[in-house]
């Protein structure tokens, strides 16, 4: 019996089981040598996360979608896209940009796309489909060289060799041009436009984007070149009429009347005011009360309201103005000071609006009344007129000499037809 006890497999199990005794059991998620749980969330649980070869043909997929979305609004053979927006609008462009921004992705690499429409957008203004469609297929081309097990930096090292190779390449395509030759630059901007839905009313958006670019340019005295569109070339549309009434004002226009019928709508040479400052007696800004005993003392205050509003108006009609405007209210005493003065008044018009009017009638904004000088007044203004188009008045300062601003008036059947030549 001795002998049996040990035998070779007694005496293994024997150690199985000793050392079974010597170590603690473990529990499910616990780390071997009784430590705690190991994984450590960092992304939320509903992350959805793509590695590798995988997350490099999703994002190619998202741009090549993308660049499918536009790539038939590219050239003069273009259709236009009609998309319906969320508020129920309907927008029909063949404009990159226009398009891109109505679609609504979630997908980085897609919005990645979008973003790059926006900035030649911004920057460049033209080429906004072009650009779309050329990433597209420089992604479409990555992918056999994946298939291929080339590195995504290699690749992309080859990408900047073939833009420096075409940096030179486009060197010896350009040629010169003579900015003074109207027909030249006609042809550069034609290339542009005429991929668009105005193409064939033939050269008149062309001509009069060159007008207002033109108007707005200002040479400065070491040679170069400002011209800000965004702020002193603003296009107006006016629902009716035809394409072909489209212009380029030699001066402004806006959505504005006189404040009394009484006023002069039409002054030849007029001399323009243009105030920062209400004409209306303003609340004291502290909550103020009054208690009155007596009414005469009712009657004070009134007359104090009217005799400081009556200085304002002396000190605006000391220099003999025709038109006056102001960003702020008007109020019906100061109304009837200055129509006895002679004065047309318009109202709480846009800062932007009062800016551009600056630069064509030579004025300066004045923010306060006392403030006003001989200097600040515009004369370069040929005529103001009111002017009843549809439904609605509008304002024109027109026969400028040498004006800086412009707006830009465009007439057409439709809303749509409107906003698609703006763009």
């Amino acid at each position: 019996q001795r002998n049996k006890s040990f035998h070779p497999a007694v005496v293994a199990l024997r150690r199985r089981a000793a050392a079974n005794r010597q170590q603690p059991t473990m529990m499910p998620g616990m780390m071997p040598g009784g430590g705690q749980p190991g994984g450590v969330y960092v992304l939320n649980k509903n992350t959805k996360r793509d590695q590798g070869r995988k997350a490099q043909l999703t994002n190619i997929q998202a741009g090549k979608t993308v660049a499918s979305i536009v790539r038939t609004t590219l050239g003069p053979r273009a259709m236009l896209k009609m998309l319906l927006d969320p508020m129920g609008g309907i927008v029909m462009t063949n404009d990159g940009n226009a398009i891109l921004r109505e679609v609504d992705v979630s997908h980085p690499a897609a919005k990645n796309m979008i973003e790059l429409s926006r900035a030649q957008d911004e920057e460049v203004g033209d080429g906004t489909t072009s650009v779309i469609i050329l990433a597209g297929e420089m992604l479409g081309v990555a992918e056999p060289l994946l298939a291929k097990k080339l590195h995504p930096t290699l690749i992309v090292s080859g990408y900047m060799k073939a833009l420096e190779d075409a940096q030179l390449m486009l060197k010896d395509l350009a040629y010169p041009i003579d900015v003074d030759d109207p027909e030249a630059i006609r042809e550069i901007v034609r290339g542009s436009i005429d991929t668009k839905f105005s193409s064939r009313w033939g050269t008149l958006i062309s001509d009069l984007a060159i007008k207002a670019t033109k108007t707005v340019c200002i040479v400065q005295s070491d040679g170069r070149k400002e011209i800000d569109i965004k702020r002193f070339a603003k296009v107006e549309k006016i629902q009716g009429g035809e394409l072909t009434d489209c212009q380029v004002l030699d001066g402004v226009m806006f959505n504005k009347d006189i404040t009394h019928p009484r006023m002069r709508r039409e002054i030849k040479n007029p001399r323009v005011v243009l105030l920062d400052c209400p004409l209306e007696y303003k609340k004291g800004e502290s909550q103020t009360n009054v208690e009155i005993t007596k009414e005469s003392d009712w009657e004070k205050l009134l007359q104090q309201e009217e005799d400081e509003m009556k200085k304002v108006c002396e000190d605006i009609l000391k220099v003999k103005p025709d038109l006056i405007i102001t960003e702020k209210g008007v109020s019906d005493l100061a109304q009837h000071f200055l129509m006895k003065g002679g004065c047309s008044v318009i109202r709480r018009i846009r800062k932007t609006d009062n800016n551009r009017i600056a630069r064509v009638t030579g004025a300066a904004i004045c923010n306060r009344t006392e403030e006003l000088q001989e200097s600040m007044v515009g004369t370069r203004c040929g005529k103001f007129s009111i002017k009843k188009i549809g439904e609605e008045y509008f304002t024109f300062l027109t026969e400028c000499k040498d004006p800086k601003a412009c707006s830009i008036l465009l007439r057409g059947a439709s809303r749509d037809v409107l906003n698609e030549m703006e763009r």
